[in-house]
């Protein structure tokens, strides 16, 4: 049986005719009654009563016109669905991003954006470091990411575009001789206890980015994963912690910022996905974005 055979039938139900059904349906009445019979051969018995003005409908033909409209107009929603699919207009998108593209404001606002143009997709969001987010969408568990554009590795078979570019800064104690100054120079961190964000044991970019600014004696060294605890163990003391300048906007008791001087520590913050995505809301969204740069 075939849909085609269940709009046939409720045509001729709802005319009570073959000539007014075949009319509706742009077909001759030979097609159509050659189909309906096909129907009651699949039925196994006669769903009309067939007399020489009208055809009416038998017990059989009751259930089935009841059932029939209940599967046409599931198979209409289904089409539908996968239709607003296609456009974008349903269906869900998965985001990973670095906390420091929500503290420049991309990630809001970029969600803000899709949102007010696509209400009706699901937002997923969560917080990964960047080689996680290159492997999410890699494997297929994540569909777009925000991420500096340090730490990446090889990423073959993305795409990459634009944010912003931001600088770093130190977070310091009030009580620290470092806090009375206007800017801070990577020289100025020689001999301190360094406390910077690391994704993972081995992820060394924000210090690669100081020793390009020549800050190269340091007392030790403190590798966190996550921003807030970077900030925690400024506010005890422990050493200098360097962050996004975007940080300032968190507010962290007996914390202060101050502008690290140096170019080569600037970070820029870059949007990923797929260039081979085929899901009808991720290009949706990744066509809400700003324009690609190669990578």
């Amino acid at each position: 049986m075939e849909l085609r055979h269940l709009r046939y039938f409720v045509a001729v139900a709802e005319e009570s005719h073959f000539g007014r059904a075949a009319a509706r349906l742009h077909v001759t009445q030979s097609t159509l009654s050659t189909q309906v019979k096909a129907l009651e051969r699949e039925v196994g018995g006669p769903v009309f009563v067939r007399t020489s003005r009208r055809v009416e409908l038998t017990e059989a033909g009751e259930l089935l016109l009841l059932e029939a409209r209940r599967t046409l107009a599931q198979a209409e929603r289904a089409l539908d669905v996968a239709r607003q699919s296609v456009r974008g207009e349903t269906g869900a998108v998965r985001i990973g991003f670095s906390g420091i593209a929500v503290l420049e404001g991309i990630l809001p606002a970029d969600l803000r954006r899709f949102h007010t143009a696509h209400p009706r997709v699901e937002l997923h969001v969560a917080e990964l470091p960047p080689a996680a987010q290159v492997q999410g969408l890699r494997d297929g568990t994540l569909d777009v990411g925000y991420s500096p554009d340090n730490g990446l590795g090889d990423v073959d078979g993305l795409v990459a575009r634009r944010g912003v570019r931001t600088t770093l800064s130190i977070a310091v104690r009030p009580d620290h001789p470092l806090a009375s100054a206007a800017t801070v120079a990577p020289a100025d961190l020689e001999g301190e206890n360094l406390i910077v964000y690391a994704a993972d044991p081995d992820d060394l970019s924000v210090l690669d980015r100081l020793r390009a600014g020549h800050a190269e004696r340091r007392a030790g060294v403190h590798l966190v994963t996550s921003t807030l605890g970077v900030l925690a163990l400024a506010s005890a003391g422990v050493g200098v912690a360097v962050v996004p300048t975007a940080a300032h906007r968190i507010a962290v008791p007996d914390v202060v910022y101050r502008p690290l001087r140096d170019t080569a520590a600037d970070v820029q913050v870059v949007t990923l996905s797929r260039a081979d995505e085929l899901a009808g809301p991720v290009r949706a969204f990744v066509s809400s974005l700003d324009r690609p740069t190669p990578m």
